[in-house]
């Protein structure tokens, strides 16, 4: 998570706090850990500390929480984690990524007005080489180097020059991201440091560390995998990332990184990734609070065998475009599922909208509404806070044709309240950790979907206490 310094001093207690701590912070690598070794974390378990950690008041694990799934490895990518020194307690928070030549990349950043180093970098130099040629990504948690000004740009610079002789390639072709305190430098002699380790620790299989190291205020890792088909040849897609409070991504997610083996131009990939966002990352809400540093790049090695493909449109890609968008979609949703003290997860889906683009603004109005979202923390199927938020979003609807429905059960048509309205049946239903929220604003045929979490008084007290 990406987020500012408070005022208050942060001198006693440490930069990153999750939840109640006494002296350390909550190692979110603990939970990483178990999956690494195949051993199913259940929702709402306390992690165990990782080996020399000590752990006090740590917050259990989201109970919407997902397994981390078995990730095989993708032809091409290398990767490993170190620490760097980014917390104070025992964790990596430092991920490595190697690709071969001829790699691709493409990428989608945070349109935040203050944007970070990092961001200004990959935005700049993918311009400038077209997504060819990619050979490494550094990836850092524990400080987001975001509003460091000229010092900030430089730090990046170095690591990326660093990591360019340590790999044999250019630092234009070096992408970075970070994911921490907002206003924080980046100390970049803590990740040069560690690159001769890296270098000679590289491993085709360690999905499960690298979205452990990259984790800050989430509560479990978060990957997704896919096998696709191009042209007779099976390829494969995953990806992983992080996410856990600011997320109402307006491009992407947090981080994200995704690697597939297929053999796809950068210009196609570009495409893809840009269309995909869209409906994936770009329609799921925790807290309508955008991040500077917002990241998400996907890379193509080209190792499967595959013919190699240079349009995003081309028709032996259907499959492909397919899988990419489930992978994109699995990990938004986990963004979710992870959201800060989160207890339910929800989808709105608005019909009857003027156009797609009013159905989105009125859903995502609704999904970011604290009054609607702490109804749903409350178990409380308030209708009336819905039709609230619909008013509110400044889109056009017709109040007298209106219909509010939880699930299957109507709370509201036709402009007012249910003939068919139970009480005791809304009650039951939203006991559930999933639900679903339909609400038809009788205008015409746009519809959209977002999908959001509850507000809970966990996530005031995370939020409260996470660098104070």
């Amino acid at each position: 998570m990406t987020k500012t310094p408070s005022k208050r001093s942060a001198a006693s207690r440490p930069v990153e706090v999750v939840g109640r701590t006494i002296e350390h912070a909550l190692d979110p690598l603990a939970s990483a850990l178990k999956r690494a070794t195949q051993k199913r974390v259940e929702p709402g378990d306390t992690p165990a500390p990782a080996k020399g950690t000590p752990l006090k008041g740590a917050m259990p694990i989201s109970p919407l929480a997902v397994p981390f799934p078995k990730m095989p490895p993708i032809a091409g990518v290398q990767m490993a984690t170190a620490r760097a020194g980014f917390y104070k307690h025992e964790r990596d928070d430092l991920l490595v990524m190697t690709f071969p030549d001829g790699a691709s990349c493409a990428g989608v950043f945070t349109r935040h007005g203050v944007g970070s180093a990092p961001v200004d970098w990959c935005k700049r130099h993918l311009e400038m080489t077209k997504g060819d040629g990619v050979r490494a990504l550094v990836v850092n948690a524990g400080c987001a180097n975001s509003f460091t000004g000229r010092p900030g740009a430089d730090a990046v610079r170095r690591v990326c020059s660093a990591a360019g002789k340590r790999f044999d390639c250019r630092q234009r072709d070096v992408m970075v991201a970070s994911t921490g305190v907002i206003g924080v430098l980046l100390d970049d002699a803590k990740i040069v440091h560690k690159l001769p380790d890296i270098e000679h620790r590289l491993t085709e299989d360690g999905w499960a560390n690298a979205a452990a190291a990259i984790m800050t205020t989430d509560t479990f890792p978060k990957g997704s995998h896919a096998v696709a088909d191009i042209d007779g040849v099976k390829v494969r897609i995953s990806g992983i990332c992080k996410g856990s409070g600011m997320i109402a991504p307006d491009m992407a997610t947090m981080l994200a990184f995704v690697v597939t083996d297929a053999a796809i131009s950068p210009a196609a990939l570009q495409n893809l990734v840009s269309l995909y966002t869209r409906s994936t990352f770009n329609a799921v809400t925790v807290d309508g609070d955008r991040s500077t540093n917002d990241t998400l790049l996907l890379f193509a090695t080209g190792k499967s065998g595959a013919p190699r493909i240079s349009r995003a449109g081309d028709r032996r890609l259907a499959d492909f475009r397919d899988k990419l968008e489930h992978v994109l979609m699995d990990l938004a949703h986990q963004l979710v599922r992870d959201g800060e003290g989160a207890t339910k997860f929800i989808k709105i889906t608005v019909t009857g909208a003027e156009s797609h683009a009013s159905a989105r603004k009125i859903a995502r109005t609704v999904a970011e509404s604290p009054l609607v979202k702490t109804a749903f923390a409350g178990e409380d199927a308030n209708w009336g806070r819905i039709v609230m938020a619909v008013g509110r979003a400044d889109e056009p609807v017709d109040r007298d044709s209106m219909s509010v429905k939880f699930g299957d059960l109507v709370a509201a048509q036709d402009g007012l309240v249910s003939p068919t309205y139970s009480e005791a049946k809304m009650s039951a239903y939203m006991k559930k950790k999933e639900l679903e929220v339909s609400i038809d604003v009788g205008m015409g045929r746009g519809s959209a979907s977002i999908w959001t979490c509850d507000l809970t008084k966990r996530y005031v007290e995370i939020n409260g206490d996470y660098r104070s």
